[in-house]
């Protein structure tokens, strides 16, 4: 029987990130974009580079290779449930912007049992030259898979596990939220509560850190009584809604994580024979053609300037390393947030 050694693990990008003490896209700019690279700082990467005889993936080599002037864009059904119409309204964004980059926007379906497959497969298919990423969450494989495959990627929302990495551009949830509360204060109504998504959506928490803060600046309080939590689901919305005013009474008012939690907000209210914006304001998120119709207060994001940013970092990056944008929201307020004398 014969016994054969042991092959030592092959290095990956992470690896020479680690040893030469910079950023996994420092790395990837190395490889990719040396001249934007300080170079004492590409001097001491190619160095580990050698030491620990790092090879980029055969996969990334042939990417680079033949250029196809397209983004993959994940379309999945699951995310879209939970963001609702701001990831349909950001993909038809991306597409209006690809044009101006001599480029266009593959969209693909993901396989549910294997995230990465989806990658993997479109990859080698030479279709598209990098990705375009949304819907970013805790525990998230992707930004990870990619960066060490060397594949070109920019994410339309945080990269909330790996907070070195700065290819990213996102909307101030947290600074919408407050910027609500604060409106409602000044609005004069007497308690602000807040409707939510279940905690662990890092969008969600980050809202909710965004009532918080508003709550505290105008001086308020937040027991745990003057929040609720629910799904994207607008009769579980209406419950949670319910048992919420039956707490805060009128003269309250309710901000929202969402525009769908919104309308089972509204939907309480008129349950309780009591009217929106007189009794009891009402304030949701994405300022969608709905909140429009229904008269809802809403905080919108910038998703044309997201789509905007996101191909200028992807293609044209202007720094040896990309900064990650947080965008502004801005609140449109309407009938709901607009207390009126009974």
């Amino acid at each position: 029987m014969t016994v054969r050694p042991m092959r030592s693990p092959r290095a990956t990008i992470v690896d020479v990130a680690d040893a030469a003490q910079v950023s996994r896209q420092t790395v990837s700019n190395v490889l990719n974009r040396p001249d934007k690279v300080a170079p004492a700082t590409l001097e001491r990467v190619q160095r580990e580079i050698l030491r620990l005889g790092f090879t980029p993936h055969a996969s990334a080599q042939q990417l680079r290779r033949k250029r196809s002037s397209a983004v993959g864009f994940e379309v999945n059904p699951l995310g879209h449930r939970r963001m609702g119409h701001i990831l349909d309204e950001f993909l038809v964004e991306l597409t209006v912007v690809a044009p101006r980059h001599a480029s266009h926007v593959v969209a693909f379906a993901p396989d549910p049992d294997d995230v990465i497959a989806a990658y993997r497969q479109i990859l080698a298919s030479g279709l598209v030259d990098g990705f375009v990423l949304a819907d970013t969450r805790h525990t998230d494989p992707r930004p990870g898979w990619l960066m060490e495959h060397e594949v070109p990627f920019v994410s339309f929302g945080r990269l909330w596990d790996l907070p070195e990495l700065q290819c990213w551009v996102d909307v101030d949830g947290r600074a919408g939220v407050r910027a609500a509360v604060a409106h409602l204060v000044e609005a004069g109504y007497e308690q602000v509560g807040f409707l939510g998504w279940p905690a662990g959506s890092p969008v969600g928490d980050d809202r909710r850190a965004g009532w918080a803060e508003g709550l505290h600046e105008a001086g308020l309080t937040s027991p745990g009584s003057d929040e609720e939590s629910s799904n994207q689901d607008l009769d579980e919305a209406t419950a949670a809604a319910e048992r919420l005013l039956g707490r805060l009474g009128q003269g309250a008012a309710i901000v929202c994580a969402s525009d769908l939690l919104a309308l089972g907000a509204l939907r309480a209210v008129r349950n309780l024979d009591l009217e929106p914006g007189r009794d009891v304001g009402v304030v949701g998120f994405d300022d969608t053609e709905v909140a429009a119709a229904m008269q809802l207060s809403s905080v919108r994001q910038p998703v044309a300037e997201a789509a905007r940013v996101a191909w200028d970092m992807l293609l044209a990056p202007t720094s040896p390393e990309p900064q990650a944008q947080l965008l502004t929201p801005t609140l449109t307020v309407r009938r709901t947030s607009i207390r009126r004398a009974p």
